[in-house]
């Protein structure tokens, strides 16, 4: 006689009723009044992430609809203690009536039909005919436009349930037809809890510790963590305990994500190093192992700002005492500061060819910015005239608590915080710029001329350009900037110009766009002083002259003595220089 085939967890322990779902107490509210009060919908949509019991919630429901004793007494009901003559079959998905559809291998409009040309048939045995459609999502456009009419208006004897992890991928002509209820993921204390109770009915021992694990990694689905915890028990032989849980999952240890967390925050590289390798080499994943740093990050996040988060059931008491710890030490700059950079370094870590070697980099950057100020404090310090604090000392590493030999041998060099620091001082606006080597020095600059002219210097064409014909002045002095730009002016105009004359000047500009109107631009003005100029030549006598008896002569251009002696002489090839005028001393 053949032995009973093993069923797992995740079919074993499933839900019969509405009251064995565990954190779905809203929706169960919600279904209870509708059954009592004969406020029956005509279709419904669940959603939520995978293995949160969407199917089952879809099969209870059929159930409640369709439930009936063996005295042919009953009614739509959500009350399922006693089994009535359709559960069983309808739990099993073997039902006549329960039509269950997987739209992820139906996705055309032919197999919609196929379901919509059975519809107007009564049902063969239940009191309801309920289609249920897992992934709905996945159907195509026509084959939700098939569905349309008949879910708008079904027949009396039909009901459908629709089951997707996409909501918003479903058309709302679709939504707006069904009762739509969102299914919570579990919080990690009642799925501890319940996955306690289920180790209990197999007479399984497990840590606590280890049920915490598990109910962490199945991130709030059910069908996950008794995946997980069918595979602990398969891997403990009998008793679970959770340093053998991480191993399975690839998790470092809680207490060893703790230390690291410490060792990075206190800025000792060398030392977070060393605990990551001793997790990698017991089987942790590097990608993991940052994950649960940032985790630990949270964590932490969490008690500064609420202390209550503490008290949470599923946290283990180290990580209440440290992370207390931890809270009452660290700022919320330098928290933000580590989880932003190790949001980046998860994946990197992920897409990089050796992972190990990424992690080690993302650590030494932690731990090397940890005590780094943010840019308002070293700006604060700055203004203050103060200087920044110095870093603290490098963690010692010796055998015997001095330095190690790798720190003995190094030489002298600035600490990064005061090498950042140089590079804030030069540009405290947080990169604004780019950090120069050395410190220009202040030059100053009496009139907007000079600052045209510090563009032409520099050879900066389109600068020299906006400066010259886009820029009204209002108001000048050295350092500040007050100006009303021409239409056809760049938006960040004054940005770029004080970007510009802090990289130029090496002080800070204050550049701002006013409201009252500006004197000419430097090209208006040229044009007009031309203009007068041109007009005060042709005026002369002796040009007067000189255009009567050279009818269609015109005059090019004026320009002073001085720079007309500067000129190379006329090539004798190129024709005979003109005479001088008789009356030049006029001009």
């Amino acid at each position: 006689m053949s032995a009973t085939p093993y069923r797992v967890l995740a079919r074993k322990y499933r839900p019969q009723r509405f009251e064995d779902l565990i954190g779905q107490e809203p929706m169960v509210r919600t279904l209870r009044n509708s059954f009592s009060s004969g406020r029956i919908a005509q279709a419904w949509i669940l959603t939520g992430v995978r293995g949160v019991g969407k199917t089952t919630t879809a099969r209870i429901l059929a159930r409640a609809l369709n439930y009936e004793r063996e005295d042919g007494t009953g009614a739509p009901t959500v009350d399922l203690t006693e089994l009535g003559v359709h559960c069983q079959a309808i739990m099993e998905s073997r039902h006549v009536d329960v039509i269950e559809m997987d739209a992820a291998s139906h996705t055309g409009v032919a197999d919609v039909r196929a379901i919509l040309e059975t519809v107007h048939y009564a049902p063969v045995m239940a009191r309801y005919k309920v289609f249920i459609i897992d992934e709905v999502h996945m159907l195509s456009t026509s084959a939700f436009n098939a569905f349309l009419k008949t879910l708008e208006e079904p027949p009396p004897h039909v009901k459908f349930v629709f089951a997707t992890t996409e909501i918003r991928k479903v058309p709302v002509t679709v939504l707006s037809r069904c009762q739509s209820f969102s299914l919570r993921r579990v919080a990690a204390d009642e799925m501890t809890a319940h996955l306690a109770k289920i180790a209990k009915a197999e007479e399984v021992e497990i840590d606590d510790e280890a049920l915490a694990v598990v109910a962490r990694a199945s991130e709030g689905s059910v069908r996950d963590a008794l995946s997980l915890l069918d595979q602990a028990i398969a891997h403990g032989e009998g008793r679970v305990e959770a340093s053998a849980v991480r191993g399975m999952l690839g998790l470092a240890d809680r207490i060893g994500v703790l230390d690291l967390f410490d060792a990075v925050m206190r800025g000792d590289a060398a030392g977070a190093i060393e605990i990551f390798r001793s997790a990698h080499q017991s089987g942790a994943d590097p990608a993991s192992v940052l994950a649960d740093l940032a985790e630990a990050v949270h964590l932490v996040t969490r008690i500064k700002l609420a202390p209550q988060a503490a008290e949470d059931p599923a946290l283990t008491e180290s990580e209440r005492v440290r992370g207390a710890e931890f809270a009452g030490r660290l700022s919320m700059r330098a928290l933000s500061r580590a989880w932003q950079m190790l949001l980046k370094a998860i994946a990197e870590t992920q897409a990089a060819p050796k992972p190990a070697q990424a992690a080690d980099m993302a650590l030494v950057r932690l731990a090397y910015a940890s005590d780094l100020p943010t840019p308002d404090e070293l700006v604060r310090k700055l203004s203050d005239g103060s200087s920044p604090s110095p870093p603290r000392p490098p963690a010692l590493n010796g055998p015997s608590g001095g330095p190690s030999p790798a720190q003995a041998m190094a030489p002298a060099r600035p600490s990064p915080a005061i090498a950042h620091a140089r590079d804030f001082a030069a540009a405290p606006e947080a990169a604004q710029a780019p950090p120069r080597a050395e410190a220009q020095p202040h030059i100053r600059l009496q009139r907007f001329e000079d600052v045209a002219a510090m563009a032409a210097k520099h050879r900066d064409i389109l600068m020299s350009r906006a400066l010259e014909r886009q820029v009204r002045v209002v108001r000048f002095e050295d350092g500040q900037l007050e100006f009303q730009p021409t239409p056809d002016a760049s938006p960040g105009l004054a940005a770029e110009i004080a970007k510009k004359l802090q990289e130029w000047t090496g002080q800070r500009w204050m550049v701002a766009v006013a409201s009252g109107e500006g004197a000419p631009t430097l090209h208006e003005t040229r044009e007009a002083e031309a203009a007068a100029t041109m007009a005060g030549v042709r005026a002369h006598p002796s040009v007067r002259a000189i255009l009567d008896k050279a009818p269609g002569a015109v005059i090019v251009d004026v320009r002073p003595r001085a720079q007309v002696s500067e000129e190379p002489e006329l090539d004798a090839a190129a024709g005979d220089a003109l005479p001088p005028a008789e009356d030049d001393d006029d001009f």
